[in-house]
């Protein structure tokens, strides 16, 4: 028969410790309120490594009110190296601040259908990318004890706190540079992967404003798909097109189809000027080295003040923050 271990318990750490059950949770719990003095804290911690002792994340929710998770449903589209950055300090930030960031995919539900699934596991708080979630959304998580629901895309959601990205400022700068570099017939690559059209539409239409007026420039979307094939079947098309410049959504989607025109036998930037955007270090590797519009997200460090301060205090009204920043890295390639 298999033997199944006893699990340690806090009464057992306290006993190891010489401590009382109510001072092993202060320990273990980083509660500021009593005063624990570092002698007493190092004992605590020593005697519960020892025993492999882990607190009771459900126990201690039900004590507190409410979880320390915050929950982050996984991004249907995959994430770039950019915004894994970000999450990965975002995680960081909110670890400092005693918090645990769950991420949690939800494939196939959509809208308030998904914040209901989110909401069963009672987050203390949510962090939703894009345009996933409507009012009814907010509502049903607040329902379920979430204390802070905030989104990042490029609107906001009644009732919850809203980082705003702008990505037609992306657009703008890569059609006003391209423009400045005496560029006129200008195509603007539009991924075909489902899901990325909330990004590449806004930085399509910046690409458009920036042109509005210039009765000398013109625009022409290219629908393309992260594959060597369908970049290499532009290409082919390219002279016909007519086209002296693109931006193509990012720098990933640059580079494909940098290399495919480059096969086609057009110069880079002598007969065609490319600009991708997210400053990729693989970028500035390539010959010639690849013009970006380097963005900047939000602080993970900020992001995570701000889920505290929401959590501290549910009832305050909904912040909004415009926090995408957009400039020109000007390279050989335009």
């Amino acid at each position: 028969m298999v033997q199944i271990p006893n699990t340690p318990t806090s009464a057992d750490v306290a006993r190891l410790a010489g401590v009382s059950r109510a001072t092993v949770s202060y320990v273990l719990n980083n509660t500021s309120a009593v005063r624990i003095s570092e002698p007493t804290r190092r004992r605590v911690h020593e005697a519960a490594r020892e025993l492999g002792y882990v607190p009771h994340a459900a126990a201690r929710s039900l004590r507190a009110g409410h979880s320390r998770m915050v929950l982050m449903p996984a991004a249907a589209v995959p994430a770039g190296p950019l915004y894994s950055r970000f999450l990965n300090e975002l995680q960081q930030a909110l670890g400092r601040l005693d918090y645990t960031v769950v991420q949690y995919g939800t494939v196939g539900l959509q809208g308030d259908e998904a914040a209901r699934a989110w909401a069963e596991l009672r987050p203390v708080a949510v962090l939703v990318p894009g345009v996933e979630l409507g009012p009814q959304g907010v509502a049903v998580l607040k329902r379920s004890g979430a204390r802070a629901v905030v989104t990042l895309g490029p609107v906001r959601v009644d009732g919850a706190h809203a980082l705003l990205m702008d990505h037609d400022a992306v657009g703008h700068c890569a059609g006003a540079h391209l423009y400045a570099e005496g560029r006129r017939r200008i195509g603007v690559v539009v991924p075909e992967e489902p899901g990325l059209e909330v990004y590449s539409q806004p930085r399509l239409a910046g690409v458009r404003e920036a042109l509005r007026g210039s009765a000398d420039a013109a625009v022409t979307e290219l629908p393309l798909a992260y594959t060597e094939q369908a970049a290499a079947q532009l290409a082919a098309r390219w002279r016909e097109l007519d086209l002296d410049a693109v931006f193509a959504y990012n720098d990933e989607y640059a580079m494909l189809l940098m290399r495919a025109l480059q096969d086609e036998g057009l110069r880079v930037p002598e007969d065609v000027a490319v600009i991708g955007a997210d400053d990729l270090m693989l970028g500035r590797l390539l010959r010639p080295r690849l013009s970006t519009v380097r963005i900047e997200l939000p602080s993970g460090r900020d992001l995570a003040e701000l889920v505290d301060r929401a959590v501290r205090d549910p009832g305050s009204e909904p912040e909004v923050h415009q926090v995408l920043g957009a400039s020109v890295i000007r390279r050989e390639s335009s």
